[in-house]
C-alpha cells in the first residue's frame, strides 16, 4: 500500500495534477487479480515471493499506463480533440504495449515450466508477474482511455497543464 502511495505521489509531481496518476494507478488491482487467477490456474500457493512479484508487476503496469497517458497528452497538445487523441494514442501504443507484455510473458515461460528444486522458490513470483501482466495489459488498454474520457467529460481532468 505504501508503494502505491509513493508511486501516486511521484506521478502527481510528474503530471502536475491528481487525476491522471489516479487513472494509471487504477490498473494495479487488475494486475493483482491476474496474479491470483494465475496462481489458481497453476495450482500454486500464494507466498511471500508472490507478493514480491506483485510489487514488480505494479511497476510494469504503471509503465504501461504511463506510456498511454503521455501519448494521449501529446496528441491533446498537438490540437487533437479528446476523442481523436484517445483513438490515435491507443492505436499508436497498442503494438508496443502488447509486444513488451507478450515478450515478457514468453520470456518467463521457461521459469514457469521449471521443475528443479533450485527454481521452486522463484515460480510463485514469476506466476504473479506473468499472469498479472497478461491480465492487466488487456485491462489497461481499455480502462485507461475509458477513464480518461470519463474524467474529461465530467470536467475533472486538468486540461491545461502548467510547466514549471
Amino acid at each position: 500500500m505504501i508503494a502505491i502511495l509513493v508511486t501516486y505521489i511521484l506521478l502527481v509531481l510528474l503530471f502536475n495534477n491528481y487525476v491522471e496518476p489516479f487513472i494509471i494507478i487504477t490498473s494495479i488491482p487488475f494486475g493483482a487479480v491476474g496474479a491470483v487467477l494465475g496462481h489458481l490456474l497453476m495450482q500454486s500457493n500464494f507466498t511471500l515471493q508472490s507478493m514480491i512479484g506483485l510489487l514488480a508487476l505494479a511497476g510494469i503496469v504503471v509503465n504501461n499506463g504511463l506510456v498511454l497517458i503521455v501519448t494521449i497528452n501529446s496528441y491533446l497538445k498537438k490540437g487533437y480533440n479528446i476523442n481523436e487523441a484517445l483513438v490515435e494514442s491507443s492505436k499508436r501504443r497498442l503494438r508496443p504495449i502488447l509486444l513488451t507484455s507478450l515478450t515478457t510473458f514468453i520470456g518467463l515461460i521457461p521459469i514457469l515450466s521449471e521443475t528443479s528444486h533450485q527454481a521452486a522458490f522463484l515460480i510463485p513470483m514469476v506466476i504473479s508477474i506473468a499472469f498479472g501482466l497478461l491480465y492487466s495489459t488487456i485491462i489497461t488498454l481499455a480502462l485507461v482511455p475509458a477513464l480518461f474520457k470519463i474524467f474529461e467529460d465530467f470536467g475533472l481532468r486538468n486540461t491545461k497543464q502548467e510547466i514549471n
